[in-house]
């Protein structure tokens, strides 16, 4: 035991300047265990600190960080940048990148090249009538003189117009023409002109020009048999075959359509000019104007057999 004060000694507390200073006991102190060696240590088991896991906006690079210095946080996010551009090297150029493999969608069962192709000026907005019209009857050779007829006054009438607008009204001519029955529209009179005009909004000296062409269509008949032997033997009696690649290399007018023209105002026809007649030849299949990258093309050259006189 160790105390303050020694047996039989009177011990006085040193002093600064008149005041006293206080002195540790030896009871304030305490010993400090020396360090246990190896014999004395008890086993502890230490549970290791998981890393943090970090996942990055980038698919399949994980990165792991542990608490550290900014260094080592920066040597991370350089560890990451060199991964992302080993990315977008490793798929530059290639149709099919794994980083947009996933919004791929696939094709219907009929792709887009199975499609049947149409001439250029055929367009997914063009009106469904007009489609009908391009894939069923333009370019077919045609041979009945009432239908030679009808092709005739619409292809004149859609000058100005077009096709789909006249192709609406293609059954108000039929019914204001008597199916276009030659002889009937011949004995037309004025009053039934003008009543035609009228009730189905056709301007009265297109009405007119109709009556004369079928008045002239009756001479052709009693000339050469038949409207369609007349119109037919300035093609030799077999259609043009054309092979065009490119909408805009399809004319408005030929040579033929010309020499054809110049002979039928010569016969009395009214509204036949070159451009019409063009688009009556390629209407009834005189010329084959598809292109040949048409769904058409070939079956209109099939039915271009000759005709048997």
């Amino acid at each position: 035991m160790c105390s303050s004060k020694a047996k039989g000694v009177e011990t006085t507390a040193p002093a600064v300047n008149g005041r006293p200073v206080l002195q540790p006991t030896c009871n304030s102190l305490k010993k400090i265990p020396p360090p246990p060696t190896n014999s004395d240590q008890k086993e502890v088991n230490v549970i290791p600190r998981k890393p943090l896991k970090s996942k990055s906006f980038k698919e399949g690079i994980i990165s792991y960080s542990s608490p550290g210095s900014i260094a080592a946080v920066r040597r991370e996010q350089m560890a990451l940048q060199q991964a992302q551009r080993k990315m977008k090297i490793a798929h530059y150029g290639r149709s099919k990148s794994a980083k947009f493999e996933s919004k791929v969608v696939p094709l219907d069962s009929k792709s887009a090249a199975e499609e049947e192709k149409r001439c250029s000026f055929i367009t997914p907005n063009s009106d469904p009538i007009f489609v009908a019209y391009h894939d069923e009857e333009w370019g077919v050779p045609v041979h009945d003189d009432s239908l030679l007829f009808e092709l005739l006054v619409i292809s004149g009438a859609q000058v100005g117009s077009d096709w789909a607008s006249i192709l609406k009204k293609r059954q108000d001519f039929r019914d204001a023409f008597s199916g276009f029955d030659a002889e009937t529209v011949a004995n037309f009179t004025d009053k039934q002109m003008t009543t035609i005009s009228s009730q189905y909004g056709i301007d009265i000296r297109r009405v007119r020009g109709v009556v004369d062409n079928s008045n002239c269509i009756l001479e052709v008949k009693r000339e050469l048999g038949s409207f369609d032997k007349y119109i037919w033997a300035f093609v030799n009696h077999k259609p043009i075959a054309t092979q065009y690649k490119f909408g805009h290399k399809i004319p408005v007018k030929t040579s033929k359509s010309e020499s054809i023209s110049k002979d039928m105002v010569k016969r009395g026809f009214r509204f036949v000019g070159p451009t019409v007649v063009h688009s009556f030849m390629q209407a009834a299949g005189l010329t084959n104007d598809h292109l040949i990258t048409c769904h058409r093309h070939l079956p209109c050259a099939l039915l271009a057999a000759p005709l048997h006189l």
